[in-house]
């Protein structure tokens, strides 16, 4: 069987990846000046991505939420030192609302031209941007019972994050166009069902003996084990324009995973939802954001989408309070009645394409 060394981690340490897009200030469009970037900055938490126009920020780990998005101050700071005298700027956004994919250039890393090798445009296209939650794990008793509670909350993390509704200067009728796009990779999109750490390891396994995969890293679910950091990496959200959107997303993650946790540790049920009702929530979150009805349970039952957020933030708050990262979560409720998607939306129709971007410019330094 596949022995996946899971190195090890203090419980619900938070490690935050946000990933930035590149733009040129006078027109707006994507450029391809990450390396420029990156070595004028010149800080290993700054580094580049898969395609040219993009950088990532990279937090070190932290027990507290305030800690993780003040550390992401201060690279955003630098961001903006370097970016301005190299006539570039960086927005979050999870997808570019009216840039050319196909003029878009890959980083020569052997590791994502094999993924345009495999999926060809699928892969050529995937200009999107997200923001990637480490949470620490102890243990690997506790793997399986977290990436299933996370997947239970999905539609809370992607509709709060939502910020892709165009592409190619159209509106597409999804408030997370980024979502549908990047499930279309062969190891993209949900995991399968997992019941325990020794399950994780046969499929992985059997994902390395079918050449699907050549190691672990190139699993990427929209939740994930990451057995090198000893963590479950949430991958649900777009990119954000704000830090503060950030905290929100990141205190959800960090109080999610604990729940399940002291569920583990107490001979409980973690949250679950069937597989059927998971896919469903994707894709209703994709779409509306929270302004649909969500599905809360095996047999079906449904809730309206901000009272689903409202009900999940009254029953983790006493984790939050734990955890330190309260007025983090409660933020939530605000980011859920003032979305970045329909930000976007009203700002393309009031301002224009190029409004827009100046928008998610000054958001960036919000």
């Amino acid at each position: 069987m596949c022995r996946m060394e899971f190195a090890e981690s203090r419980r619900a340490t938070l490690g935050v990846e946000w990933e930035l897009a590149l733009v040129d200030p006078a027109s707006g469009d994507l450029v391809g000046r990450a390396a420029e970037l990156v070595s004028a900055i010149d800080d290993p938490r700054v580094v580049g991505e898969f395609l040219t126009n993009t950088i990532e920020l990279v937090t070190s780990v932290h027990d507290r939420v305030a800690d993780a998005t003040e550390e992401l101050r201060q690279l955003r700071q630098a961001v903006v030192r370097a970016a301005d005298p190299l006539g570039v700027a960086a927005i979050g956004v999870g997808t570019h609302p009216f840039a050319d994919w196909h003029v878009q250039t890959v980083v020569p890393d052997e590791r994502y031209l094999r993924v345009i090798d495999r999926a060809k445009q699928w892969g050529r296209q995937l200009a999107i941007w997200g923001v990637h939650v480490h949470v620490g794990l102890p243990s690997t008793d506790y793997v399986a019972d977290v990436i299933g509670a996370a997947l239970a909350d999905y539609p809370l993390f992607l509709a709060l994050s939502a910020s892709s509704p165009f592409w190619e200067g159209q509106d597409t009728g999804f408030v997370s166009h980024r979502t549908m796009l990047f499930q279309q990779l062969p190891t993209g999109g949900l995991p399968p069902s997992f019941r325990d750490w020794a399950e994780i390891e046969r499929k992985t396994e059997g994902l390395i003996n079918a050449g699907v995969i050549v190691d672990e890293r190139e699993l990427r679910w929209d939740v994930r084990p990451s057995s090198r950091f000893g963590t479950v990496e949430i991958r649900i959200a777009d990119s954000m324009s704000t830090i503060s959107e950030i905290g929100a997303v990141t205190a959800l993650a960090q109080c999610v995973a604990e729940e399940a946790m002291r569920a583990v540790d107490n001979g409980w049920p973690a949250r679950r939802l069937p597989d059927w009702a998971v896919q469903e929530n994707k894709f209703r979150a994709a779409r509306y954001g929270l302004n649909t009805q969500f599905i809360i349970d095996a047999e079906g039952a449904v809730q309206n989408g901000r009272e689903v957020l409202a009900r999940r933030i009254d029953e983790l708050q006493p984790i939050a309070r734990d955890l330190d990262c309260e007025a983090k979560l409660i933020s939530a409720l605000a980011i859920g009645n003032d979305t970045n998607a329909e930000r976007q939306r009203a700002l393309m129709r009031s301002s224009g394409r190029h409004g827009l971007i100046d928008a998610m410019r000054a958001d960036f330094l919000r």
